[in-house]
């Protein structure tokens, strides 16, 4: 496999989680946090979901071969968050 890079000069994808993650907490404070695994998952998931089918062209069969799952399980998702 291999790593995604993103814009953010010498960050990795990995970082860039970490430091949003990072920033919420410190914004939420003292306050309950609860179902943040759900709400980062959906926070992500969307637009992972939306650059992949941007870069196939719409082409579902290819943005689910893109992102390793079968295309059943990738239009569930895309009716999750609305994205069909």
């Amino acid at each position: 496999g291999y790593y995604m890079t993103i814009n953010i000069p010498n960050k990795t994808l990995s970082e860039t989680v970490q430091n949003a993650v990072d920033e919420y907490l410190a914004l939420v404070g003292d306050q309950a946090v609860t179902n943040l695994y759900d709400l980062f998952l959906a926070e992500v998931e969307a637009p992972l979901l939306e650059c992949v089918l941007g870069f196939t062209g719409n082409n579902q069969s290819q943005a689910a071969q893109v992102l390793g799952m079968n295309r059943g399980t990738l239009r569930k998702k895309l009716l999750r968050y609305r994205l069909i």
